[in-house]
């Protein structure tokens, strides 16, 4: 059951926040998919044990390669798939509290926190641009052959 309420709800954030970004409703369901897809990986990572910063970044690698190949299959740009899909491995919530934190002068669990939300930034980061990067890789690759 919690498998599908995580699947139900990072679809929704997915195409909801593709609906503010003016994805094309054609490419709604697509953008969602590619959303759930990526949480549910991340999700599962961490449900068997792996840190949040690897399991994110393998979510930010799933979702930039389900946007490439939604890009190549629907004629759509490569962005519109990817801004919408990586919503929901956006570290939200752990820099509200970083934030929350600095104001309660908590300093010490702030700059923890903040800690993390880099890292899981730049994970995201990482995973988008290292998938991106086997993508070129393996058309050149079939481009030779």
């Amino acid at each position: 059951m919690v498998i599908l309420s995580q699947l139900v709800t990072s679809f929704i954030a997915s195409a909801g926040f593709g609906v503010l970004f003016n994805v094309p409703l054609r490419a709604l369901v697509q953008s969602g998919l590619v959303g759930m897809f990526g949480w549910i990986l991340y999700y599962l990572l961490v449900e068997q044990g792996m840190d949040t910063v690897p399991a994110t970044l393998f979510g930010a690698m799933l979702v930039s390669l389900l946007s490439f190949l939604s890009s190549k299959i629907y004629k759509t740009p490569i962005i519109v798939y990817t801004v919408s899909g990586i919503i929901p491995l956006v570290p939200g919530g752990v820099a509200y509290n970083a934030m929350r934190n600095f104001v309660i002068k908590d300093y010490s669990l702030a700059i923890q926190l903040s800690t993390q939300v880099i890292l899981l930034a730049g994970s995201i980061a990482i995973g988008l641009m290292f998938s991106e990067v086997i993508n070129q890789i393996v058309r050149k690759v079939i481009v030779r052959k």
